[in-house]
């Protein structure tokens, strides 16, 4: 393990098959400890508070995958923390999906590419769910598009995935307890090494 740590690229267009899990291990590690966009809690204990919630609630290993990587777009681009508040949509939803697709197969990479979308369709079809944003989230909601129209309602429910992604998204509401206990990252590995595609 040591000697892939000290070998693992820097751009994430170099990431291959036998590097993309310790590469998320080591994006953890180095930006993990950033604030979450304003909530009380880190990105890295958002990621772990969201996965264990998916765990708990009996996801399969793809919904707790994608839980505890959904906002990995963050680590990836160049955007500043407070790009919500500066009014940016860094768009991290497409960022984090298109790069999980190289490696995880689409229960994986879809809800997180989802799980914007699914913001705004639960806003749209469940009339108190907007009061459970936080003031954070509220922002980005706007950036974002703000509550679905009724055809993109119906073009959200068309996806396959649209379940999973609405479900990682409770999960992501709830994912914000400042000083919650959560495993490390490193817990996740041989469950990420099983969901790897295939080389």
């Amino acid at each position: 393990m040591t000697a892939v740590r000290e070998t693992l690229p820097r751009d994430p267009d170099q990431v291959t098959r036998e590097t993309i899990v310790p590469f998320i291990l080591s994006l953890f590690r180095q930006s993990g400890g950033r604030d979450y966009l304003g909530e009380a809690v880190s990105q890295q204990e958002h990621a772990l508070q969201c996965a264990v919630c998916a765990d708990q609630e009996e996801g399969d290993d793809a919904l707790v995958a994608a839980s505890l990587l959904h906002d990995v777009g963050h680590y990836l681009h160049d955007c500043t923390e407070d790009a919500a508040a500066r009014g940016i949509d860094s768009r991290h939803e497409e960022a984090g999906a298109d790069f999980l697709a190289r490696f995880f197969p689409p229960e994986v990479s879809e809800p997180v590419r989802l799980h914007v979308a699914a913001k705004r369709y639960l806003c749209a079809v469940e009339p108190d769910y907007f009061q459970r944003l936080s003031p954070a989230s509220i922002r980005s909601l706007e950036l974002q598009g703000g509550p679905m129209s009724a055809d993109e309602v119906a073009a959200f429910e068309a996806n396959p995935h649209h379940a999973a992604a609405v479900r990682l998204r409770r999960f992501d509401e709830t994912g914000k307890v400042a000083g919650l206990k959560t495993p490390p990252p490193e817990h996740f590995t041989e469950m990420l090494e099983r969901l790897r595609l295939p080389g």
